[in-house]
């Protein structure tokens, strides 16, 4: 895998958000309002109920300056409960969480539109649309999986409507999306009186949750192998299904070619004069993707393959089922492994590397560090960083081309345990060698510390698998996003008192 291609991909129907809004869908939604107060400045509280997977979730926020405190409480909360979050939601200070608290968030208003749609709602009109990639909230950090004492994903990931990655995560947005449009439509009517009216579906659609995705994701993908390489699978599958496939309805040609012509990318027209000839008579979808491999760019061919899986839903959704994966906490080292085998796997994955300088300062010159109050890491000058103490594991080639040398110094019939009794700091890169025997997509083959490394092209891989739509230019270190454009923005119904 390299960065240039993985930061070319797209979302597409295997994507997380997609597969929560399926879910969603099938549930029927029942969504509750069960506490909403709202004043002029849009300050208040809210508790938002939903029934899915046979559970009950709900969403708890506290609305106040610029910010909306959310978390996902798992059931129904008590007194005690909303008192508790109404109060930790509301404060200045660092959250902390219950273990029944799924995920937590703080998010921002963007003002900007926000203003927009209240004072458009207030005077009776709907707002002109939103640019696009508009939002009225954005976030950040969504802190969940035991951070901030929220619940481990090891106690919940069993749960059909949570097996896939993210899926908690995603509930609460798509709950503070719908918070957010009440909120400024009682801001509205606060103002406007009788005269105010509520955002229509058509407006409520088209805005999304807006995210800034750090280092924090590009990292992630690194340290979790045998996950990246889960998802990477089931897309690689996906596709091969598709490719397979002996012939193409002519109303499934049409829509791949709608999503096609919708974005701007290099290779736009050709792709699109290409399909306008129609499919070939055997195998068209092969053989369209055989067309894009030789004559397109790579942001063309990543635009089709995401294209391509859309109108086959029956053959690919199955997948996302398979799109979890414990074995990153759960693989142990194999030390019977003879030495000569363990080199054999380092090379067949990182051999391009083994030849390289690694004396030449540039091979080296960054270094992913966090302290232990930051929630994202940073990625800057190995000279004049935090220092060792707080560098992050992810010089991953590195660490695998000083194993492989110092492997090479035993015979090739030893156990790497003994080798691992002299050298145990090459432990990461061992197993991450093990690993890479049966997971074909555990690794990036490139230097992540190297002077050239683009971070946002592995944060753009992120959320084309978390489903977002990247937004137009984005920082070398943090990439602007946003999800559930388009998506339904349901009306909750008021619960029974």
């Amino acid at each position: 895998m390299q960065l240039a291609r993985l930061g070319e991909m797209r979302p597409s129907r295997l994507s997380f958000v997609p597969q929560l809004l399926r879910r969603l869908s099938l549930s029927g939604r029942a969504l509750e309002r069960r506490v909403f107060t709202c004043d002029a400045a849009g300050h208040g509280r809210a508790v938002y109920g939903i029934g899915i997977g046979g559970r009950s979730y709900a969403l708890v926020a506290v609305s106040g300056g610029d910010g909306i405190g959310v978390a996902l409480h798992d059931g129904v909360p008590d007194s005690l409960a909303l008192a508790r979050l109404f109060d930790e939601l509301g404060g200045d200070g660092p959250f902390r969480a219950s273990e029944r608290e799924l995920c937590v968030a703080r998010l921002q208003r963007d003002e900007g539109s926000w203003t927009r749609v209240v004072a458009a709602l207030s005077q009776g009109a709907q707002p002109a649309p939103i640019p696009e990639g508009g939002a009225l909230v954005w976030t950040g950090a969504v802190l969940a999986s035991g951070k901030a004492g929220t619940t481990d994903r090891d106690l919940i990931e069993d749960r059909p409507e949570l097996h896939a990655p993210y899926q908690a995560e995603l509930l609460m947005l798509w709950l503070a999306r719908i918070l957010a449009r009440d909120l400024c439509e009682a801001m509205a009517r606060d103002r406007g009186g009788a005269g105010a009216v509520a955002l229509e579906e058509a407006g409520a659609r088209a805005l999304g949750v807006g995210l800034w995705a750090g280092l924090g994701m590009a990292a992630f993908a690194v340290n979790h192998p045998c996950l990246f390489n889960t998802w990477m699978m089931a897309r690689e599958e996906a596709l091969g299904r598709v490719r397979a496939l002996e012939t193409a309805g002519e109303a499934e040609w049409r829509q791949v070619a709608a999503r096609i012509a919708a974005p701007d990318f290099e290779g736009r027209a050709a792709l699109i004069g290409r399909m306008a000839a129609g499919p070939a008579a055997r195998a068209p979808w092969a053989d369209l993707a055989r067309w894009a491999d030789g004559a397109l760019p790579i942001a063309a061919q990543e635009v089709l393959a995401s294209a391509m899986l859309e109108p086959h839903g029956v053959l690919v959704d199955g997948l996302g089922h398979c799109m979890s994966d414990r074995l990153d906490r759960d693989y142990r080292i194999d030390g019977a492994m003879a030495v000569g085998r363990v080199r054999g796997l380092i090379a067949g994955v990182h051999g391009w590397a083994l030849e390289r300088d690694w004396s030449q300062v540039s091979m080296t010159a960054l270094a992913w560090s966090m302290t232990g109050e930051e929630q994202d890491p940073r990625l800057g000058a190995r000279d004049g960083g935090p220092g060792a103490p707080f560098e992050l594991p992810l010089a991953v080639v590195h660490d695998a081309v000083r194993a492989w040398r110092d492997l090479g110094l035993y015979p090739d019939e030893t156990p790497v345990a003994q080798v691992l009794l002299d050298h145990p700091d090459h432990r990461a890169a061992i197993r991450r060698a093990q690993i890479a025997a049966f997971a074909p997509y555990a690794e990036i083959r490139e230097n992540l510390i190297d002077a050239d490394m683009r971070p946002a092209l592995l944060i753009r891989a992120m959320l084309a698998f978390l489903g977002a739509e990247v937004r137009q230019g984005h920082e070398a270190d943090r990439v602007a996003a946003r999800v559930f454009g388009g998506a339904p923005c349901p009306v909750a119904r008021l619960a029974a008192p």
